[in-house]
């Protein structure tokens, strides 16, 4: 397991933004992989994703790396974000806005205003 710590802390640092989630991003398997992934694709965030259905180390190790029990997950910086409600929340209240802004994330801002006016 040390070596998919290992293999995790490299995922998350090499880009910016990273979602272990189920599924690819252009293929979602769970419907909360799907609703995060399709936040991310919708406000256009370049990402890296990584199915964690491919490697079952990837699958546990990252639980344990986050301390977080569920999938999908988000990291932005090599920060951990949040799962599905949080993004969520994060999205509705323009939170994951500003962080995305702190770090230098572009994104479209106009798409992240549509969702929140779709879910007013």
């Amino acid at each position: 397991m040390a070596d998919a710590k290992t293999k995790i802390d490299e995922m998350v640092k090499s880009k910016d933004v990273v979602l272990f989630m189920k599924g690819t991003k252009a293929m979602p398997q769970c419907g909360f992989s799907s609703k995060v992934a399709g936040v991310l694709n919708y406000m256009g965030i370049d990402y890296s994703d990584v199915n964690v259905l491919e490697d079952a180390d990837i699958r546990q190790g990252i639980k344990e790396y986050s301390d977080w029990p569920t999938i999908p997950q988000l990291y932005v910086k090599g920060e951990f974000v949040g799962g599905c409600d949080i993004i969520t929340e994060m999205t509705l209240s323009g939170e994951l806005d500003t962080m995305l802004e702190h770090n230098g994330v572009t994104y479209d801002k106009d798409a992240a205003n549509k969702i929140r006016e779709a879910n007013a």
